[in-house]
C-alpha cells in the first residue's frame, strides 16, 4: 500500500469519528429537550438513522441555538450543584470558627488557652 492510501483510510476514519461524535451529541440533546414530543424525537431519530449526514446538518441548522441553550444550562447546573457541595463540604468560615470559639469562652465552656488554640487553628 502506498502512503497516499494510509492517508485517505485516515482521513476517512477522522470523518466517521466526526460523524459518530456529532450523533451522540445530537441524540443527547434531543433527549434533553423537554419541550419536543415524543412523536418529534421518534421523526428526528428515524432520519438520523436513514441519512445521518443531511439529518445532522438539518438539526444543526434548524435547532442548533436552542441545543447551545440547553447545553448552557446543563453546565451552568452542574456549576451551581458544585459551588453548593464545595460550600456545604467547606463548612463554616474562620470568622464563624472564632465566633463560635468566643461564644464558648464566654459561656464558660473552655479556657482562655483552649479559645487561643481553637483561634490559631481557625486562622491557619
Amino acid at each position: 500500500m502506498d502512503f497516499w492510501l494510509w492517508i485517505w483510510i485516515f482521513f476517512e476514519i477522522f470523518i466517521f469519528i466526526a460523524l459518530l461524535m456529532a450523533l451522540f451529541t445530537i441524540f443527547g440533546d434531543l433527549f434533553r429537550d423537554r419541550k419536543l414530543n415524543g412523536w418529534a424525537k421518534a421523526a428526528w431519530v428515524v432520519f438520523l438513522i436513514l441519512v445521518p449526514w443531511l439529518a445532522a446538518l438539518v438539526y444543526l441548522i434548524a435547532r442548533g441555538n436552542g441545543m447551545a441553550e440547553r447545553s448552557a444550562a446543563q453546565a451552568r447546573q452542574a456549576q451551581e450543584a458544585t459551588d453548593a457541595y464545595i460550600r456545604q463540604a467547606a463548612g463554616t468560615s474562620p470568622a464563624d470558627e472564632i465566633a463560635n470559639a468566643a461564644k464558648l469562652l464566654e459561656a464558660g465552656t473552655i479556657t482562655t488557652a483552649e479559645y487561643e488554640t481553637l483561634k490559631a487553628k481557625a486562622l491557619a
